[in-house]
């Protein structure tokens, strides 16, 4: 009983101390204004006294660097009207809670942050992206935890963020009650750059993800972690480090950006033009009622007979938003009857699942 009243101290404790983290900036925040996606800030992970992951011949911060750098450069060429910042320029120090601050000062549309994954074993190997989100696995709260680590290296974490332990459980509990509005959209940017990654690049697929990141959480627009690849992997530390492997990880980036900026503008240009035509149209015939369904996934093409694709889930259908096809399953009328169900889809290997609401054909 001492224990469990313990914990819950030590909760309660945490969550007021997050609380007023979080009241601290919630002032500074605008994002993507006027349709158009017109800057855009990229996090090279780690730096200066934090040299991230190390692998058998290279750092993550030089790695994560020089990718930055590399899809800068790239959406600098061919999206001239985007201004691209850094986080970082070269190899210094940058708290992760400065991060978020230069996303939210420059009023950024979008924040990509990159890094590179490790394990203990030599083994794992591929690519996944992160939105800031429950996790819903060990393996997500392990990153989570090797990725907040770098506020041991901070001189002021003790003052930036409260008590916060990278390696406790109980603190991402805490980090989770801090849900971006922006979730949905940072998904949607999210499954573009895992797209790129593995049918462009051909790295293997460990999906979209969702973990409780101190660098994600303040920042007020959509925002990915991207780990780009396994440094503890000789194999692919190899292709980390080369000139060859970290260009064609800029160019998937920069596709994706290029691919959701275009998808975003055009989708609010339409409705801009004509307030009664939506990208988010969905045929659905409960007029001025609220429906709720669970996305399970969204794809560049239409998927060939889709109730025989998501066997087991019911109600399948889709509505086009941003270019992409996004596919449902299930109908109801309550938001706890549609959250119930929605376990359950996880449970059936759908993990990134989430509710969203329709009225009068469209999306909320």
């Amino acid at each position: 009983m001492f224990k469990l009243r313990a914990n819950n101290e030590k909760l309660f404790i945490l969550f007021f101390l997050f609380l007023a983290l979080n009241m601290s900036i919630v002032n500074d925040v605008q994002a993507q204004k006027e349709g158009k996606i017109k800057t855009v800030v990229i996090d090279a992970g780690h730096g200066g006294k934090d040299p991230g992951a190390i692998g058998m011949k290279s750092k993550e911060k030089d790695i994560t660097l020089s990718v930055a750098k590399k899809t800068g450069d790239y959406i600098k060429q061919n999206c001239p009207d985007v201004n691209v910042i850094y986080t970082r320029n070269g190899d210094v120090s940058v708290s992760l809670l400065r991060r978020a601050q230069i996303a939210n000062e420059k009023n950024a549309d979008l924040f990509i942050s990159i890094h590179c994954n490790a394990n203990a074993s030599t083994q794992p190997c591929g690519v996944e992206t992160f939105v800031m989100g429950e996790h819903r696995n060990a393996a997500n709260l392990e990153v989570a935890k090797l990725e907040n680590a770098s506020i041991l290296y901070e001189d002021n974490a003790d003052e930036d963020y409260g008590s916060f332990n990278p390696n406790s459980p109980e603190a991402y509990i805490m980090l989770n009650f801090f849900q971006s509005e922006y979730k949905n959209a940072s998904l949607e940017f999210a499954e573009h750059i895992q797209n790129q990654l593995v049918k462009r690049v051909g790295r293997k697929d460990r999906g979209v993800q969702q973990a409780g990141f101190l660098v994600l959480y303040k920042t007020a627009m959509p925002s990915v972690l991207i780990e780009i690849g396994f440094i503890s992997n000789p194999n692919e530390e190899k292709f980390l480090r080369s000139e060859e492997g970290q260009t064609y990880i800029a160019s998937a980036i920069f596709r994706a950006f290029r691919d959701y900026k275009v998808a975003y503008e055009k989708e609010n240009a339409s409705s801009d033009a004509n307030t009664d035509t939506d990208t988010d149209k969905l045929i659905d015939s409960d007029k001025d009622k609220v429906i709720y369904k669970v996305q399970i996934e969204s794809r560049s093409r239409k998927v060939d007979a889709p109730s025989q694709h998501y066997k087991g889930l019911k109600n399948i259908d889709y509505y086009e938003h941003n270019g992409q096809y996004k596919y449902t399953a299930g109908k109801f009328y309550s938001k706890s009857e549609a959250d119930e169900y929605c376990k359950k889809v996880k449970t059936s290997g759908y993990s990134s699942a989430f509710v969203v609401s329709f009225k009068n054909g469209k999306r909320l």
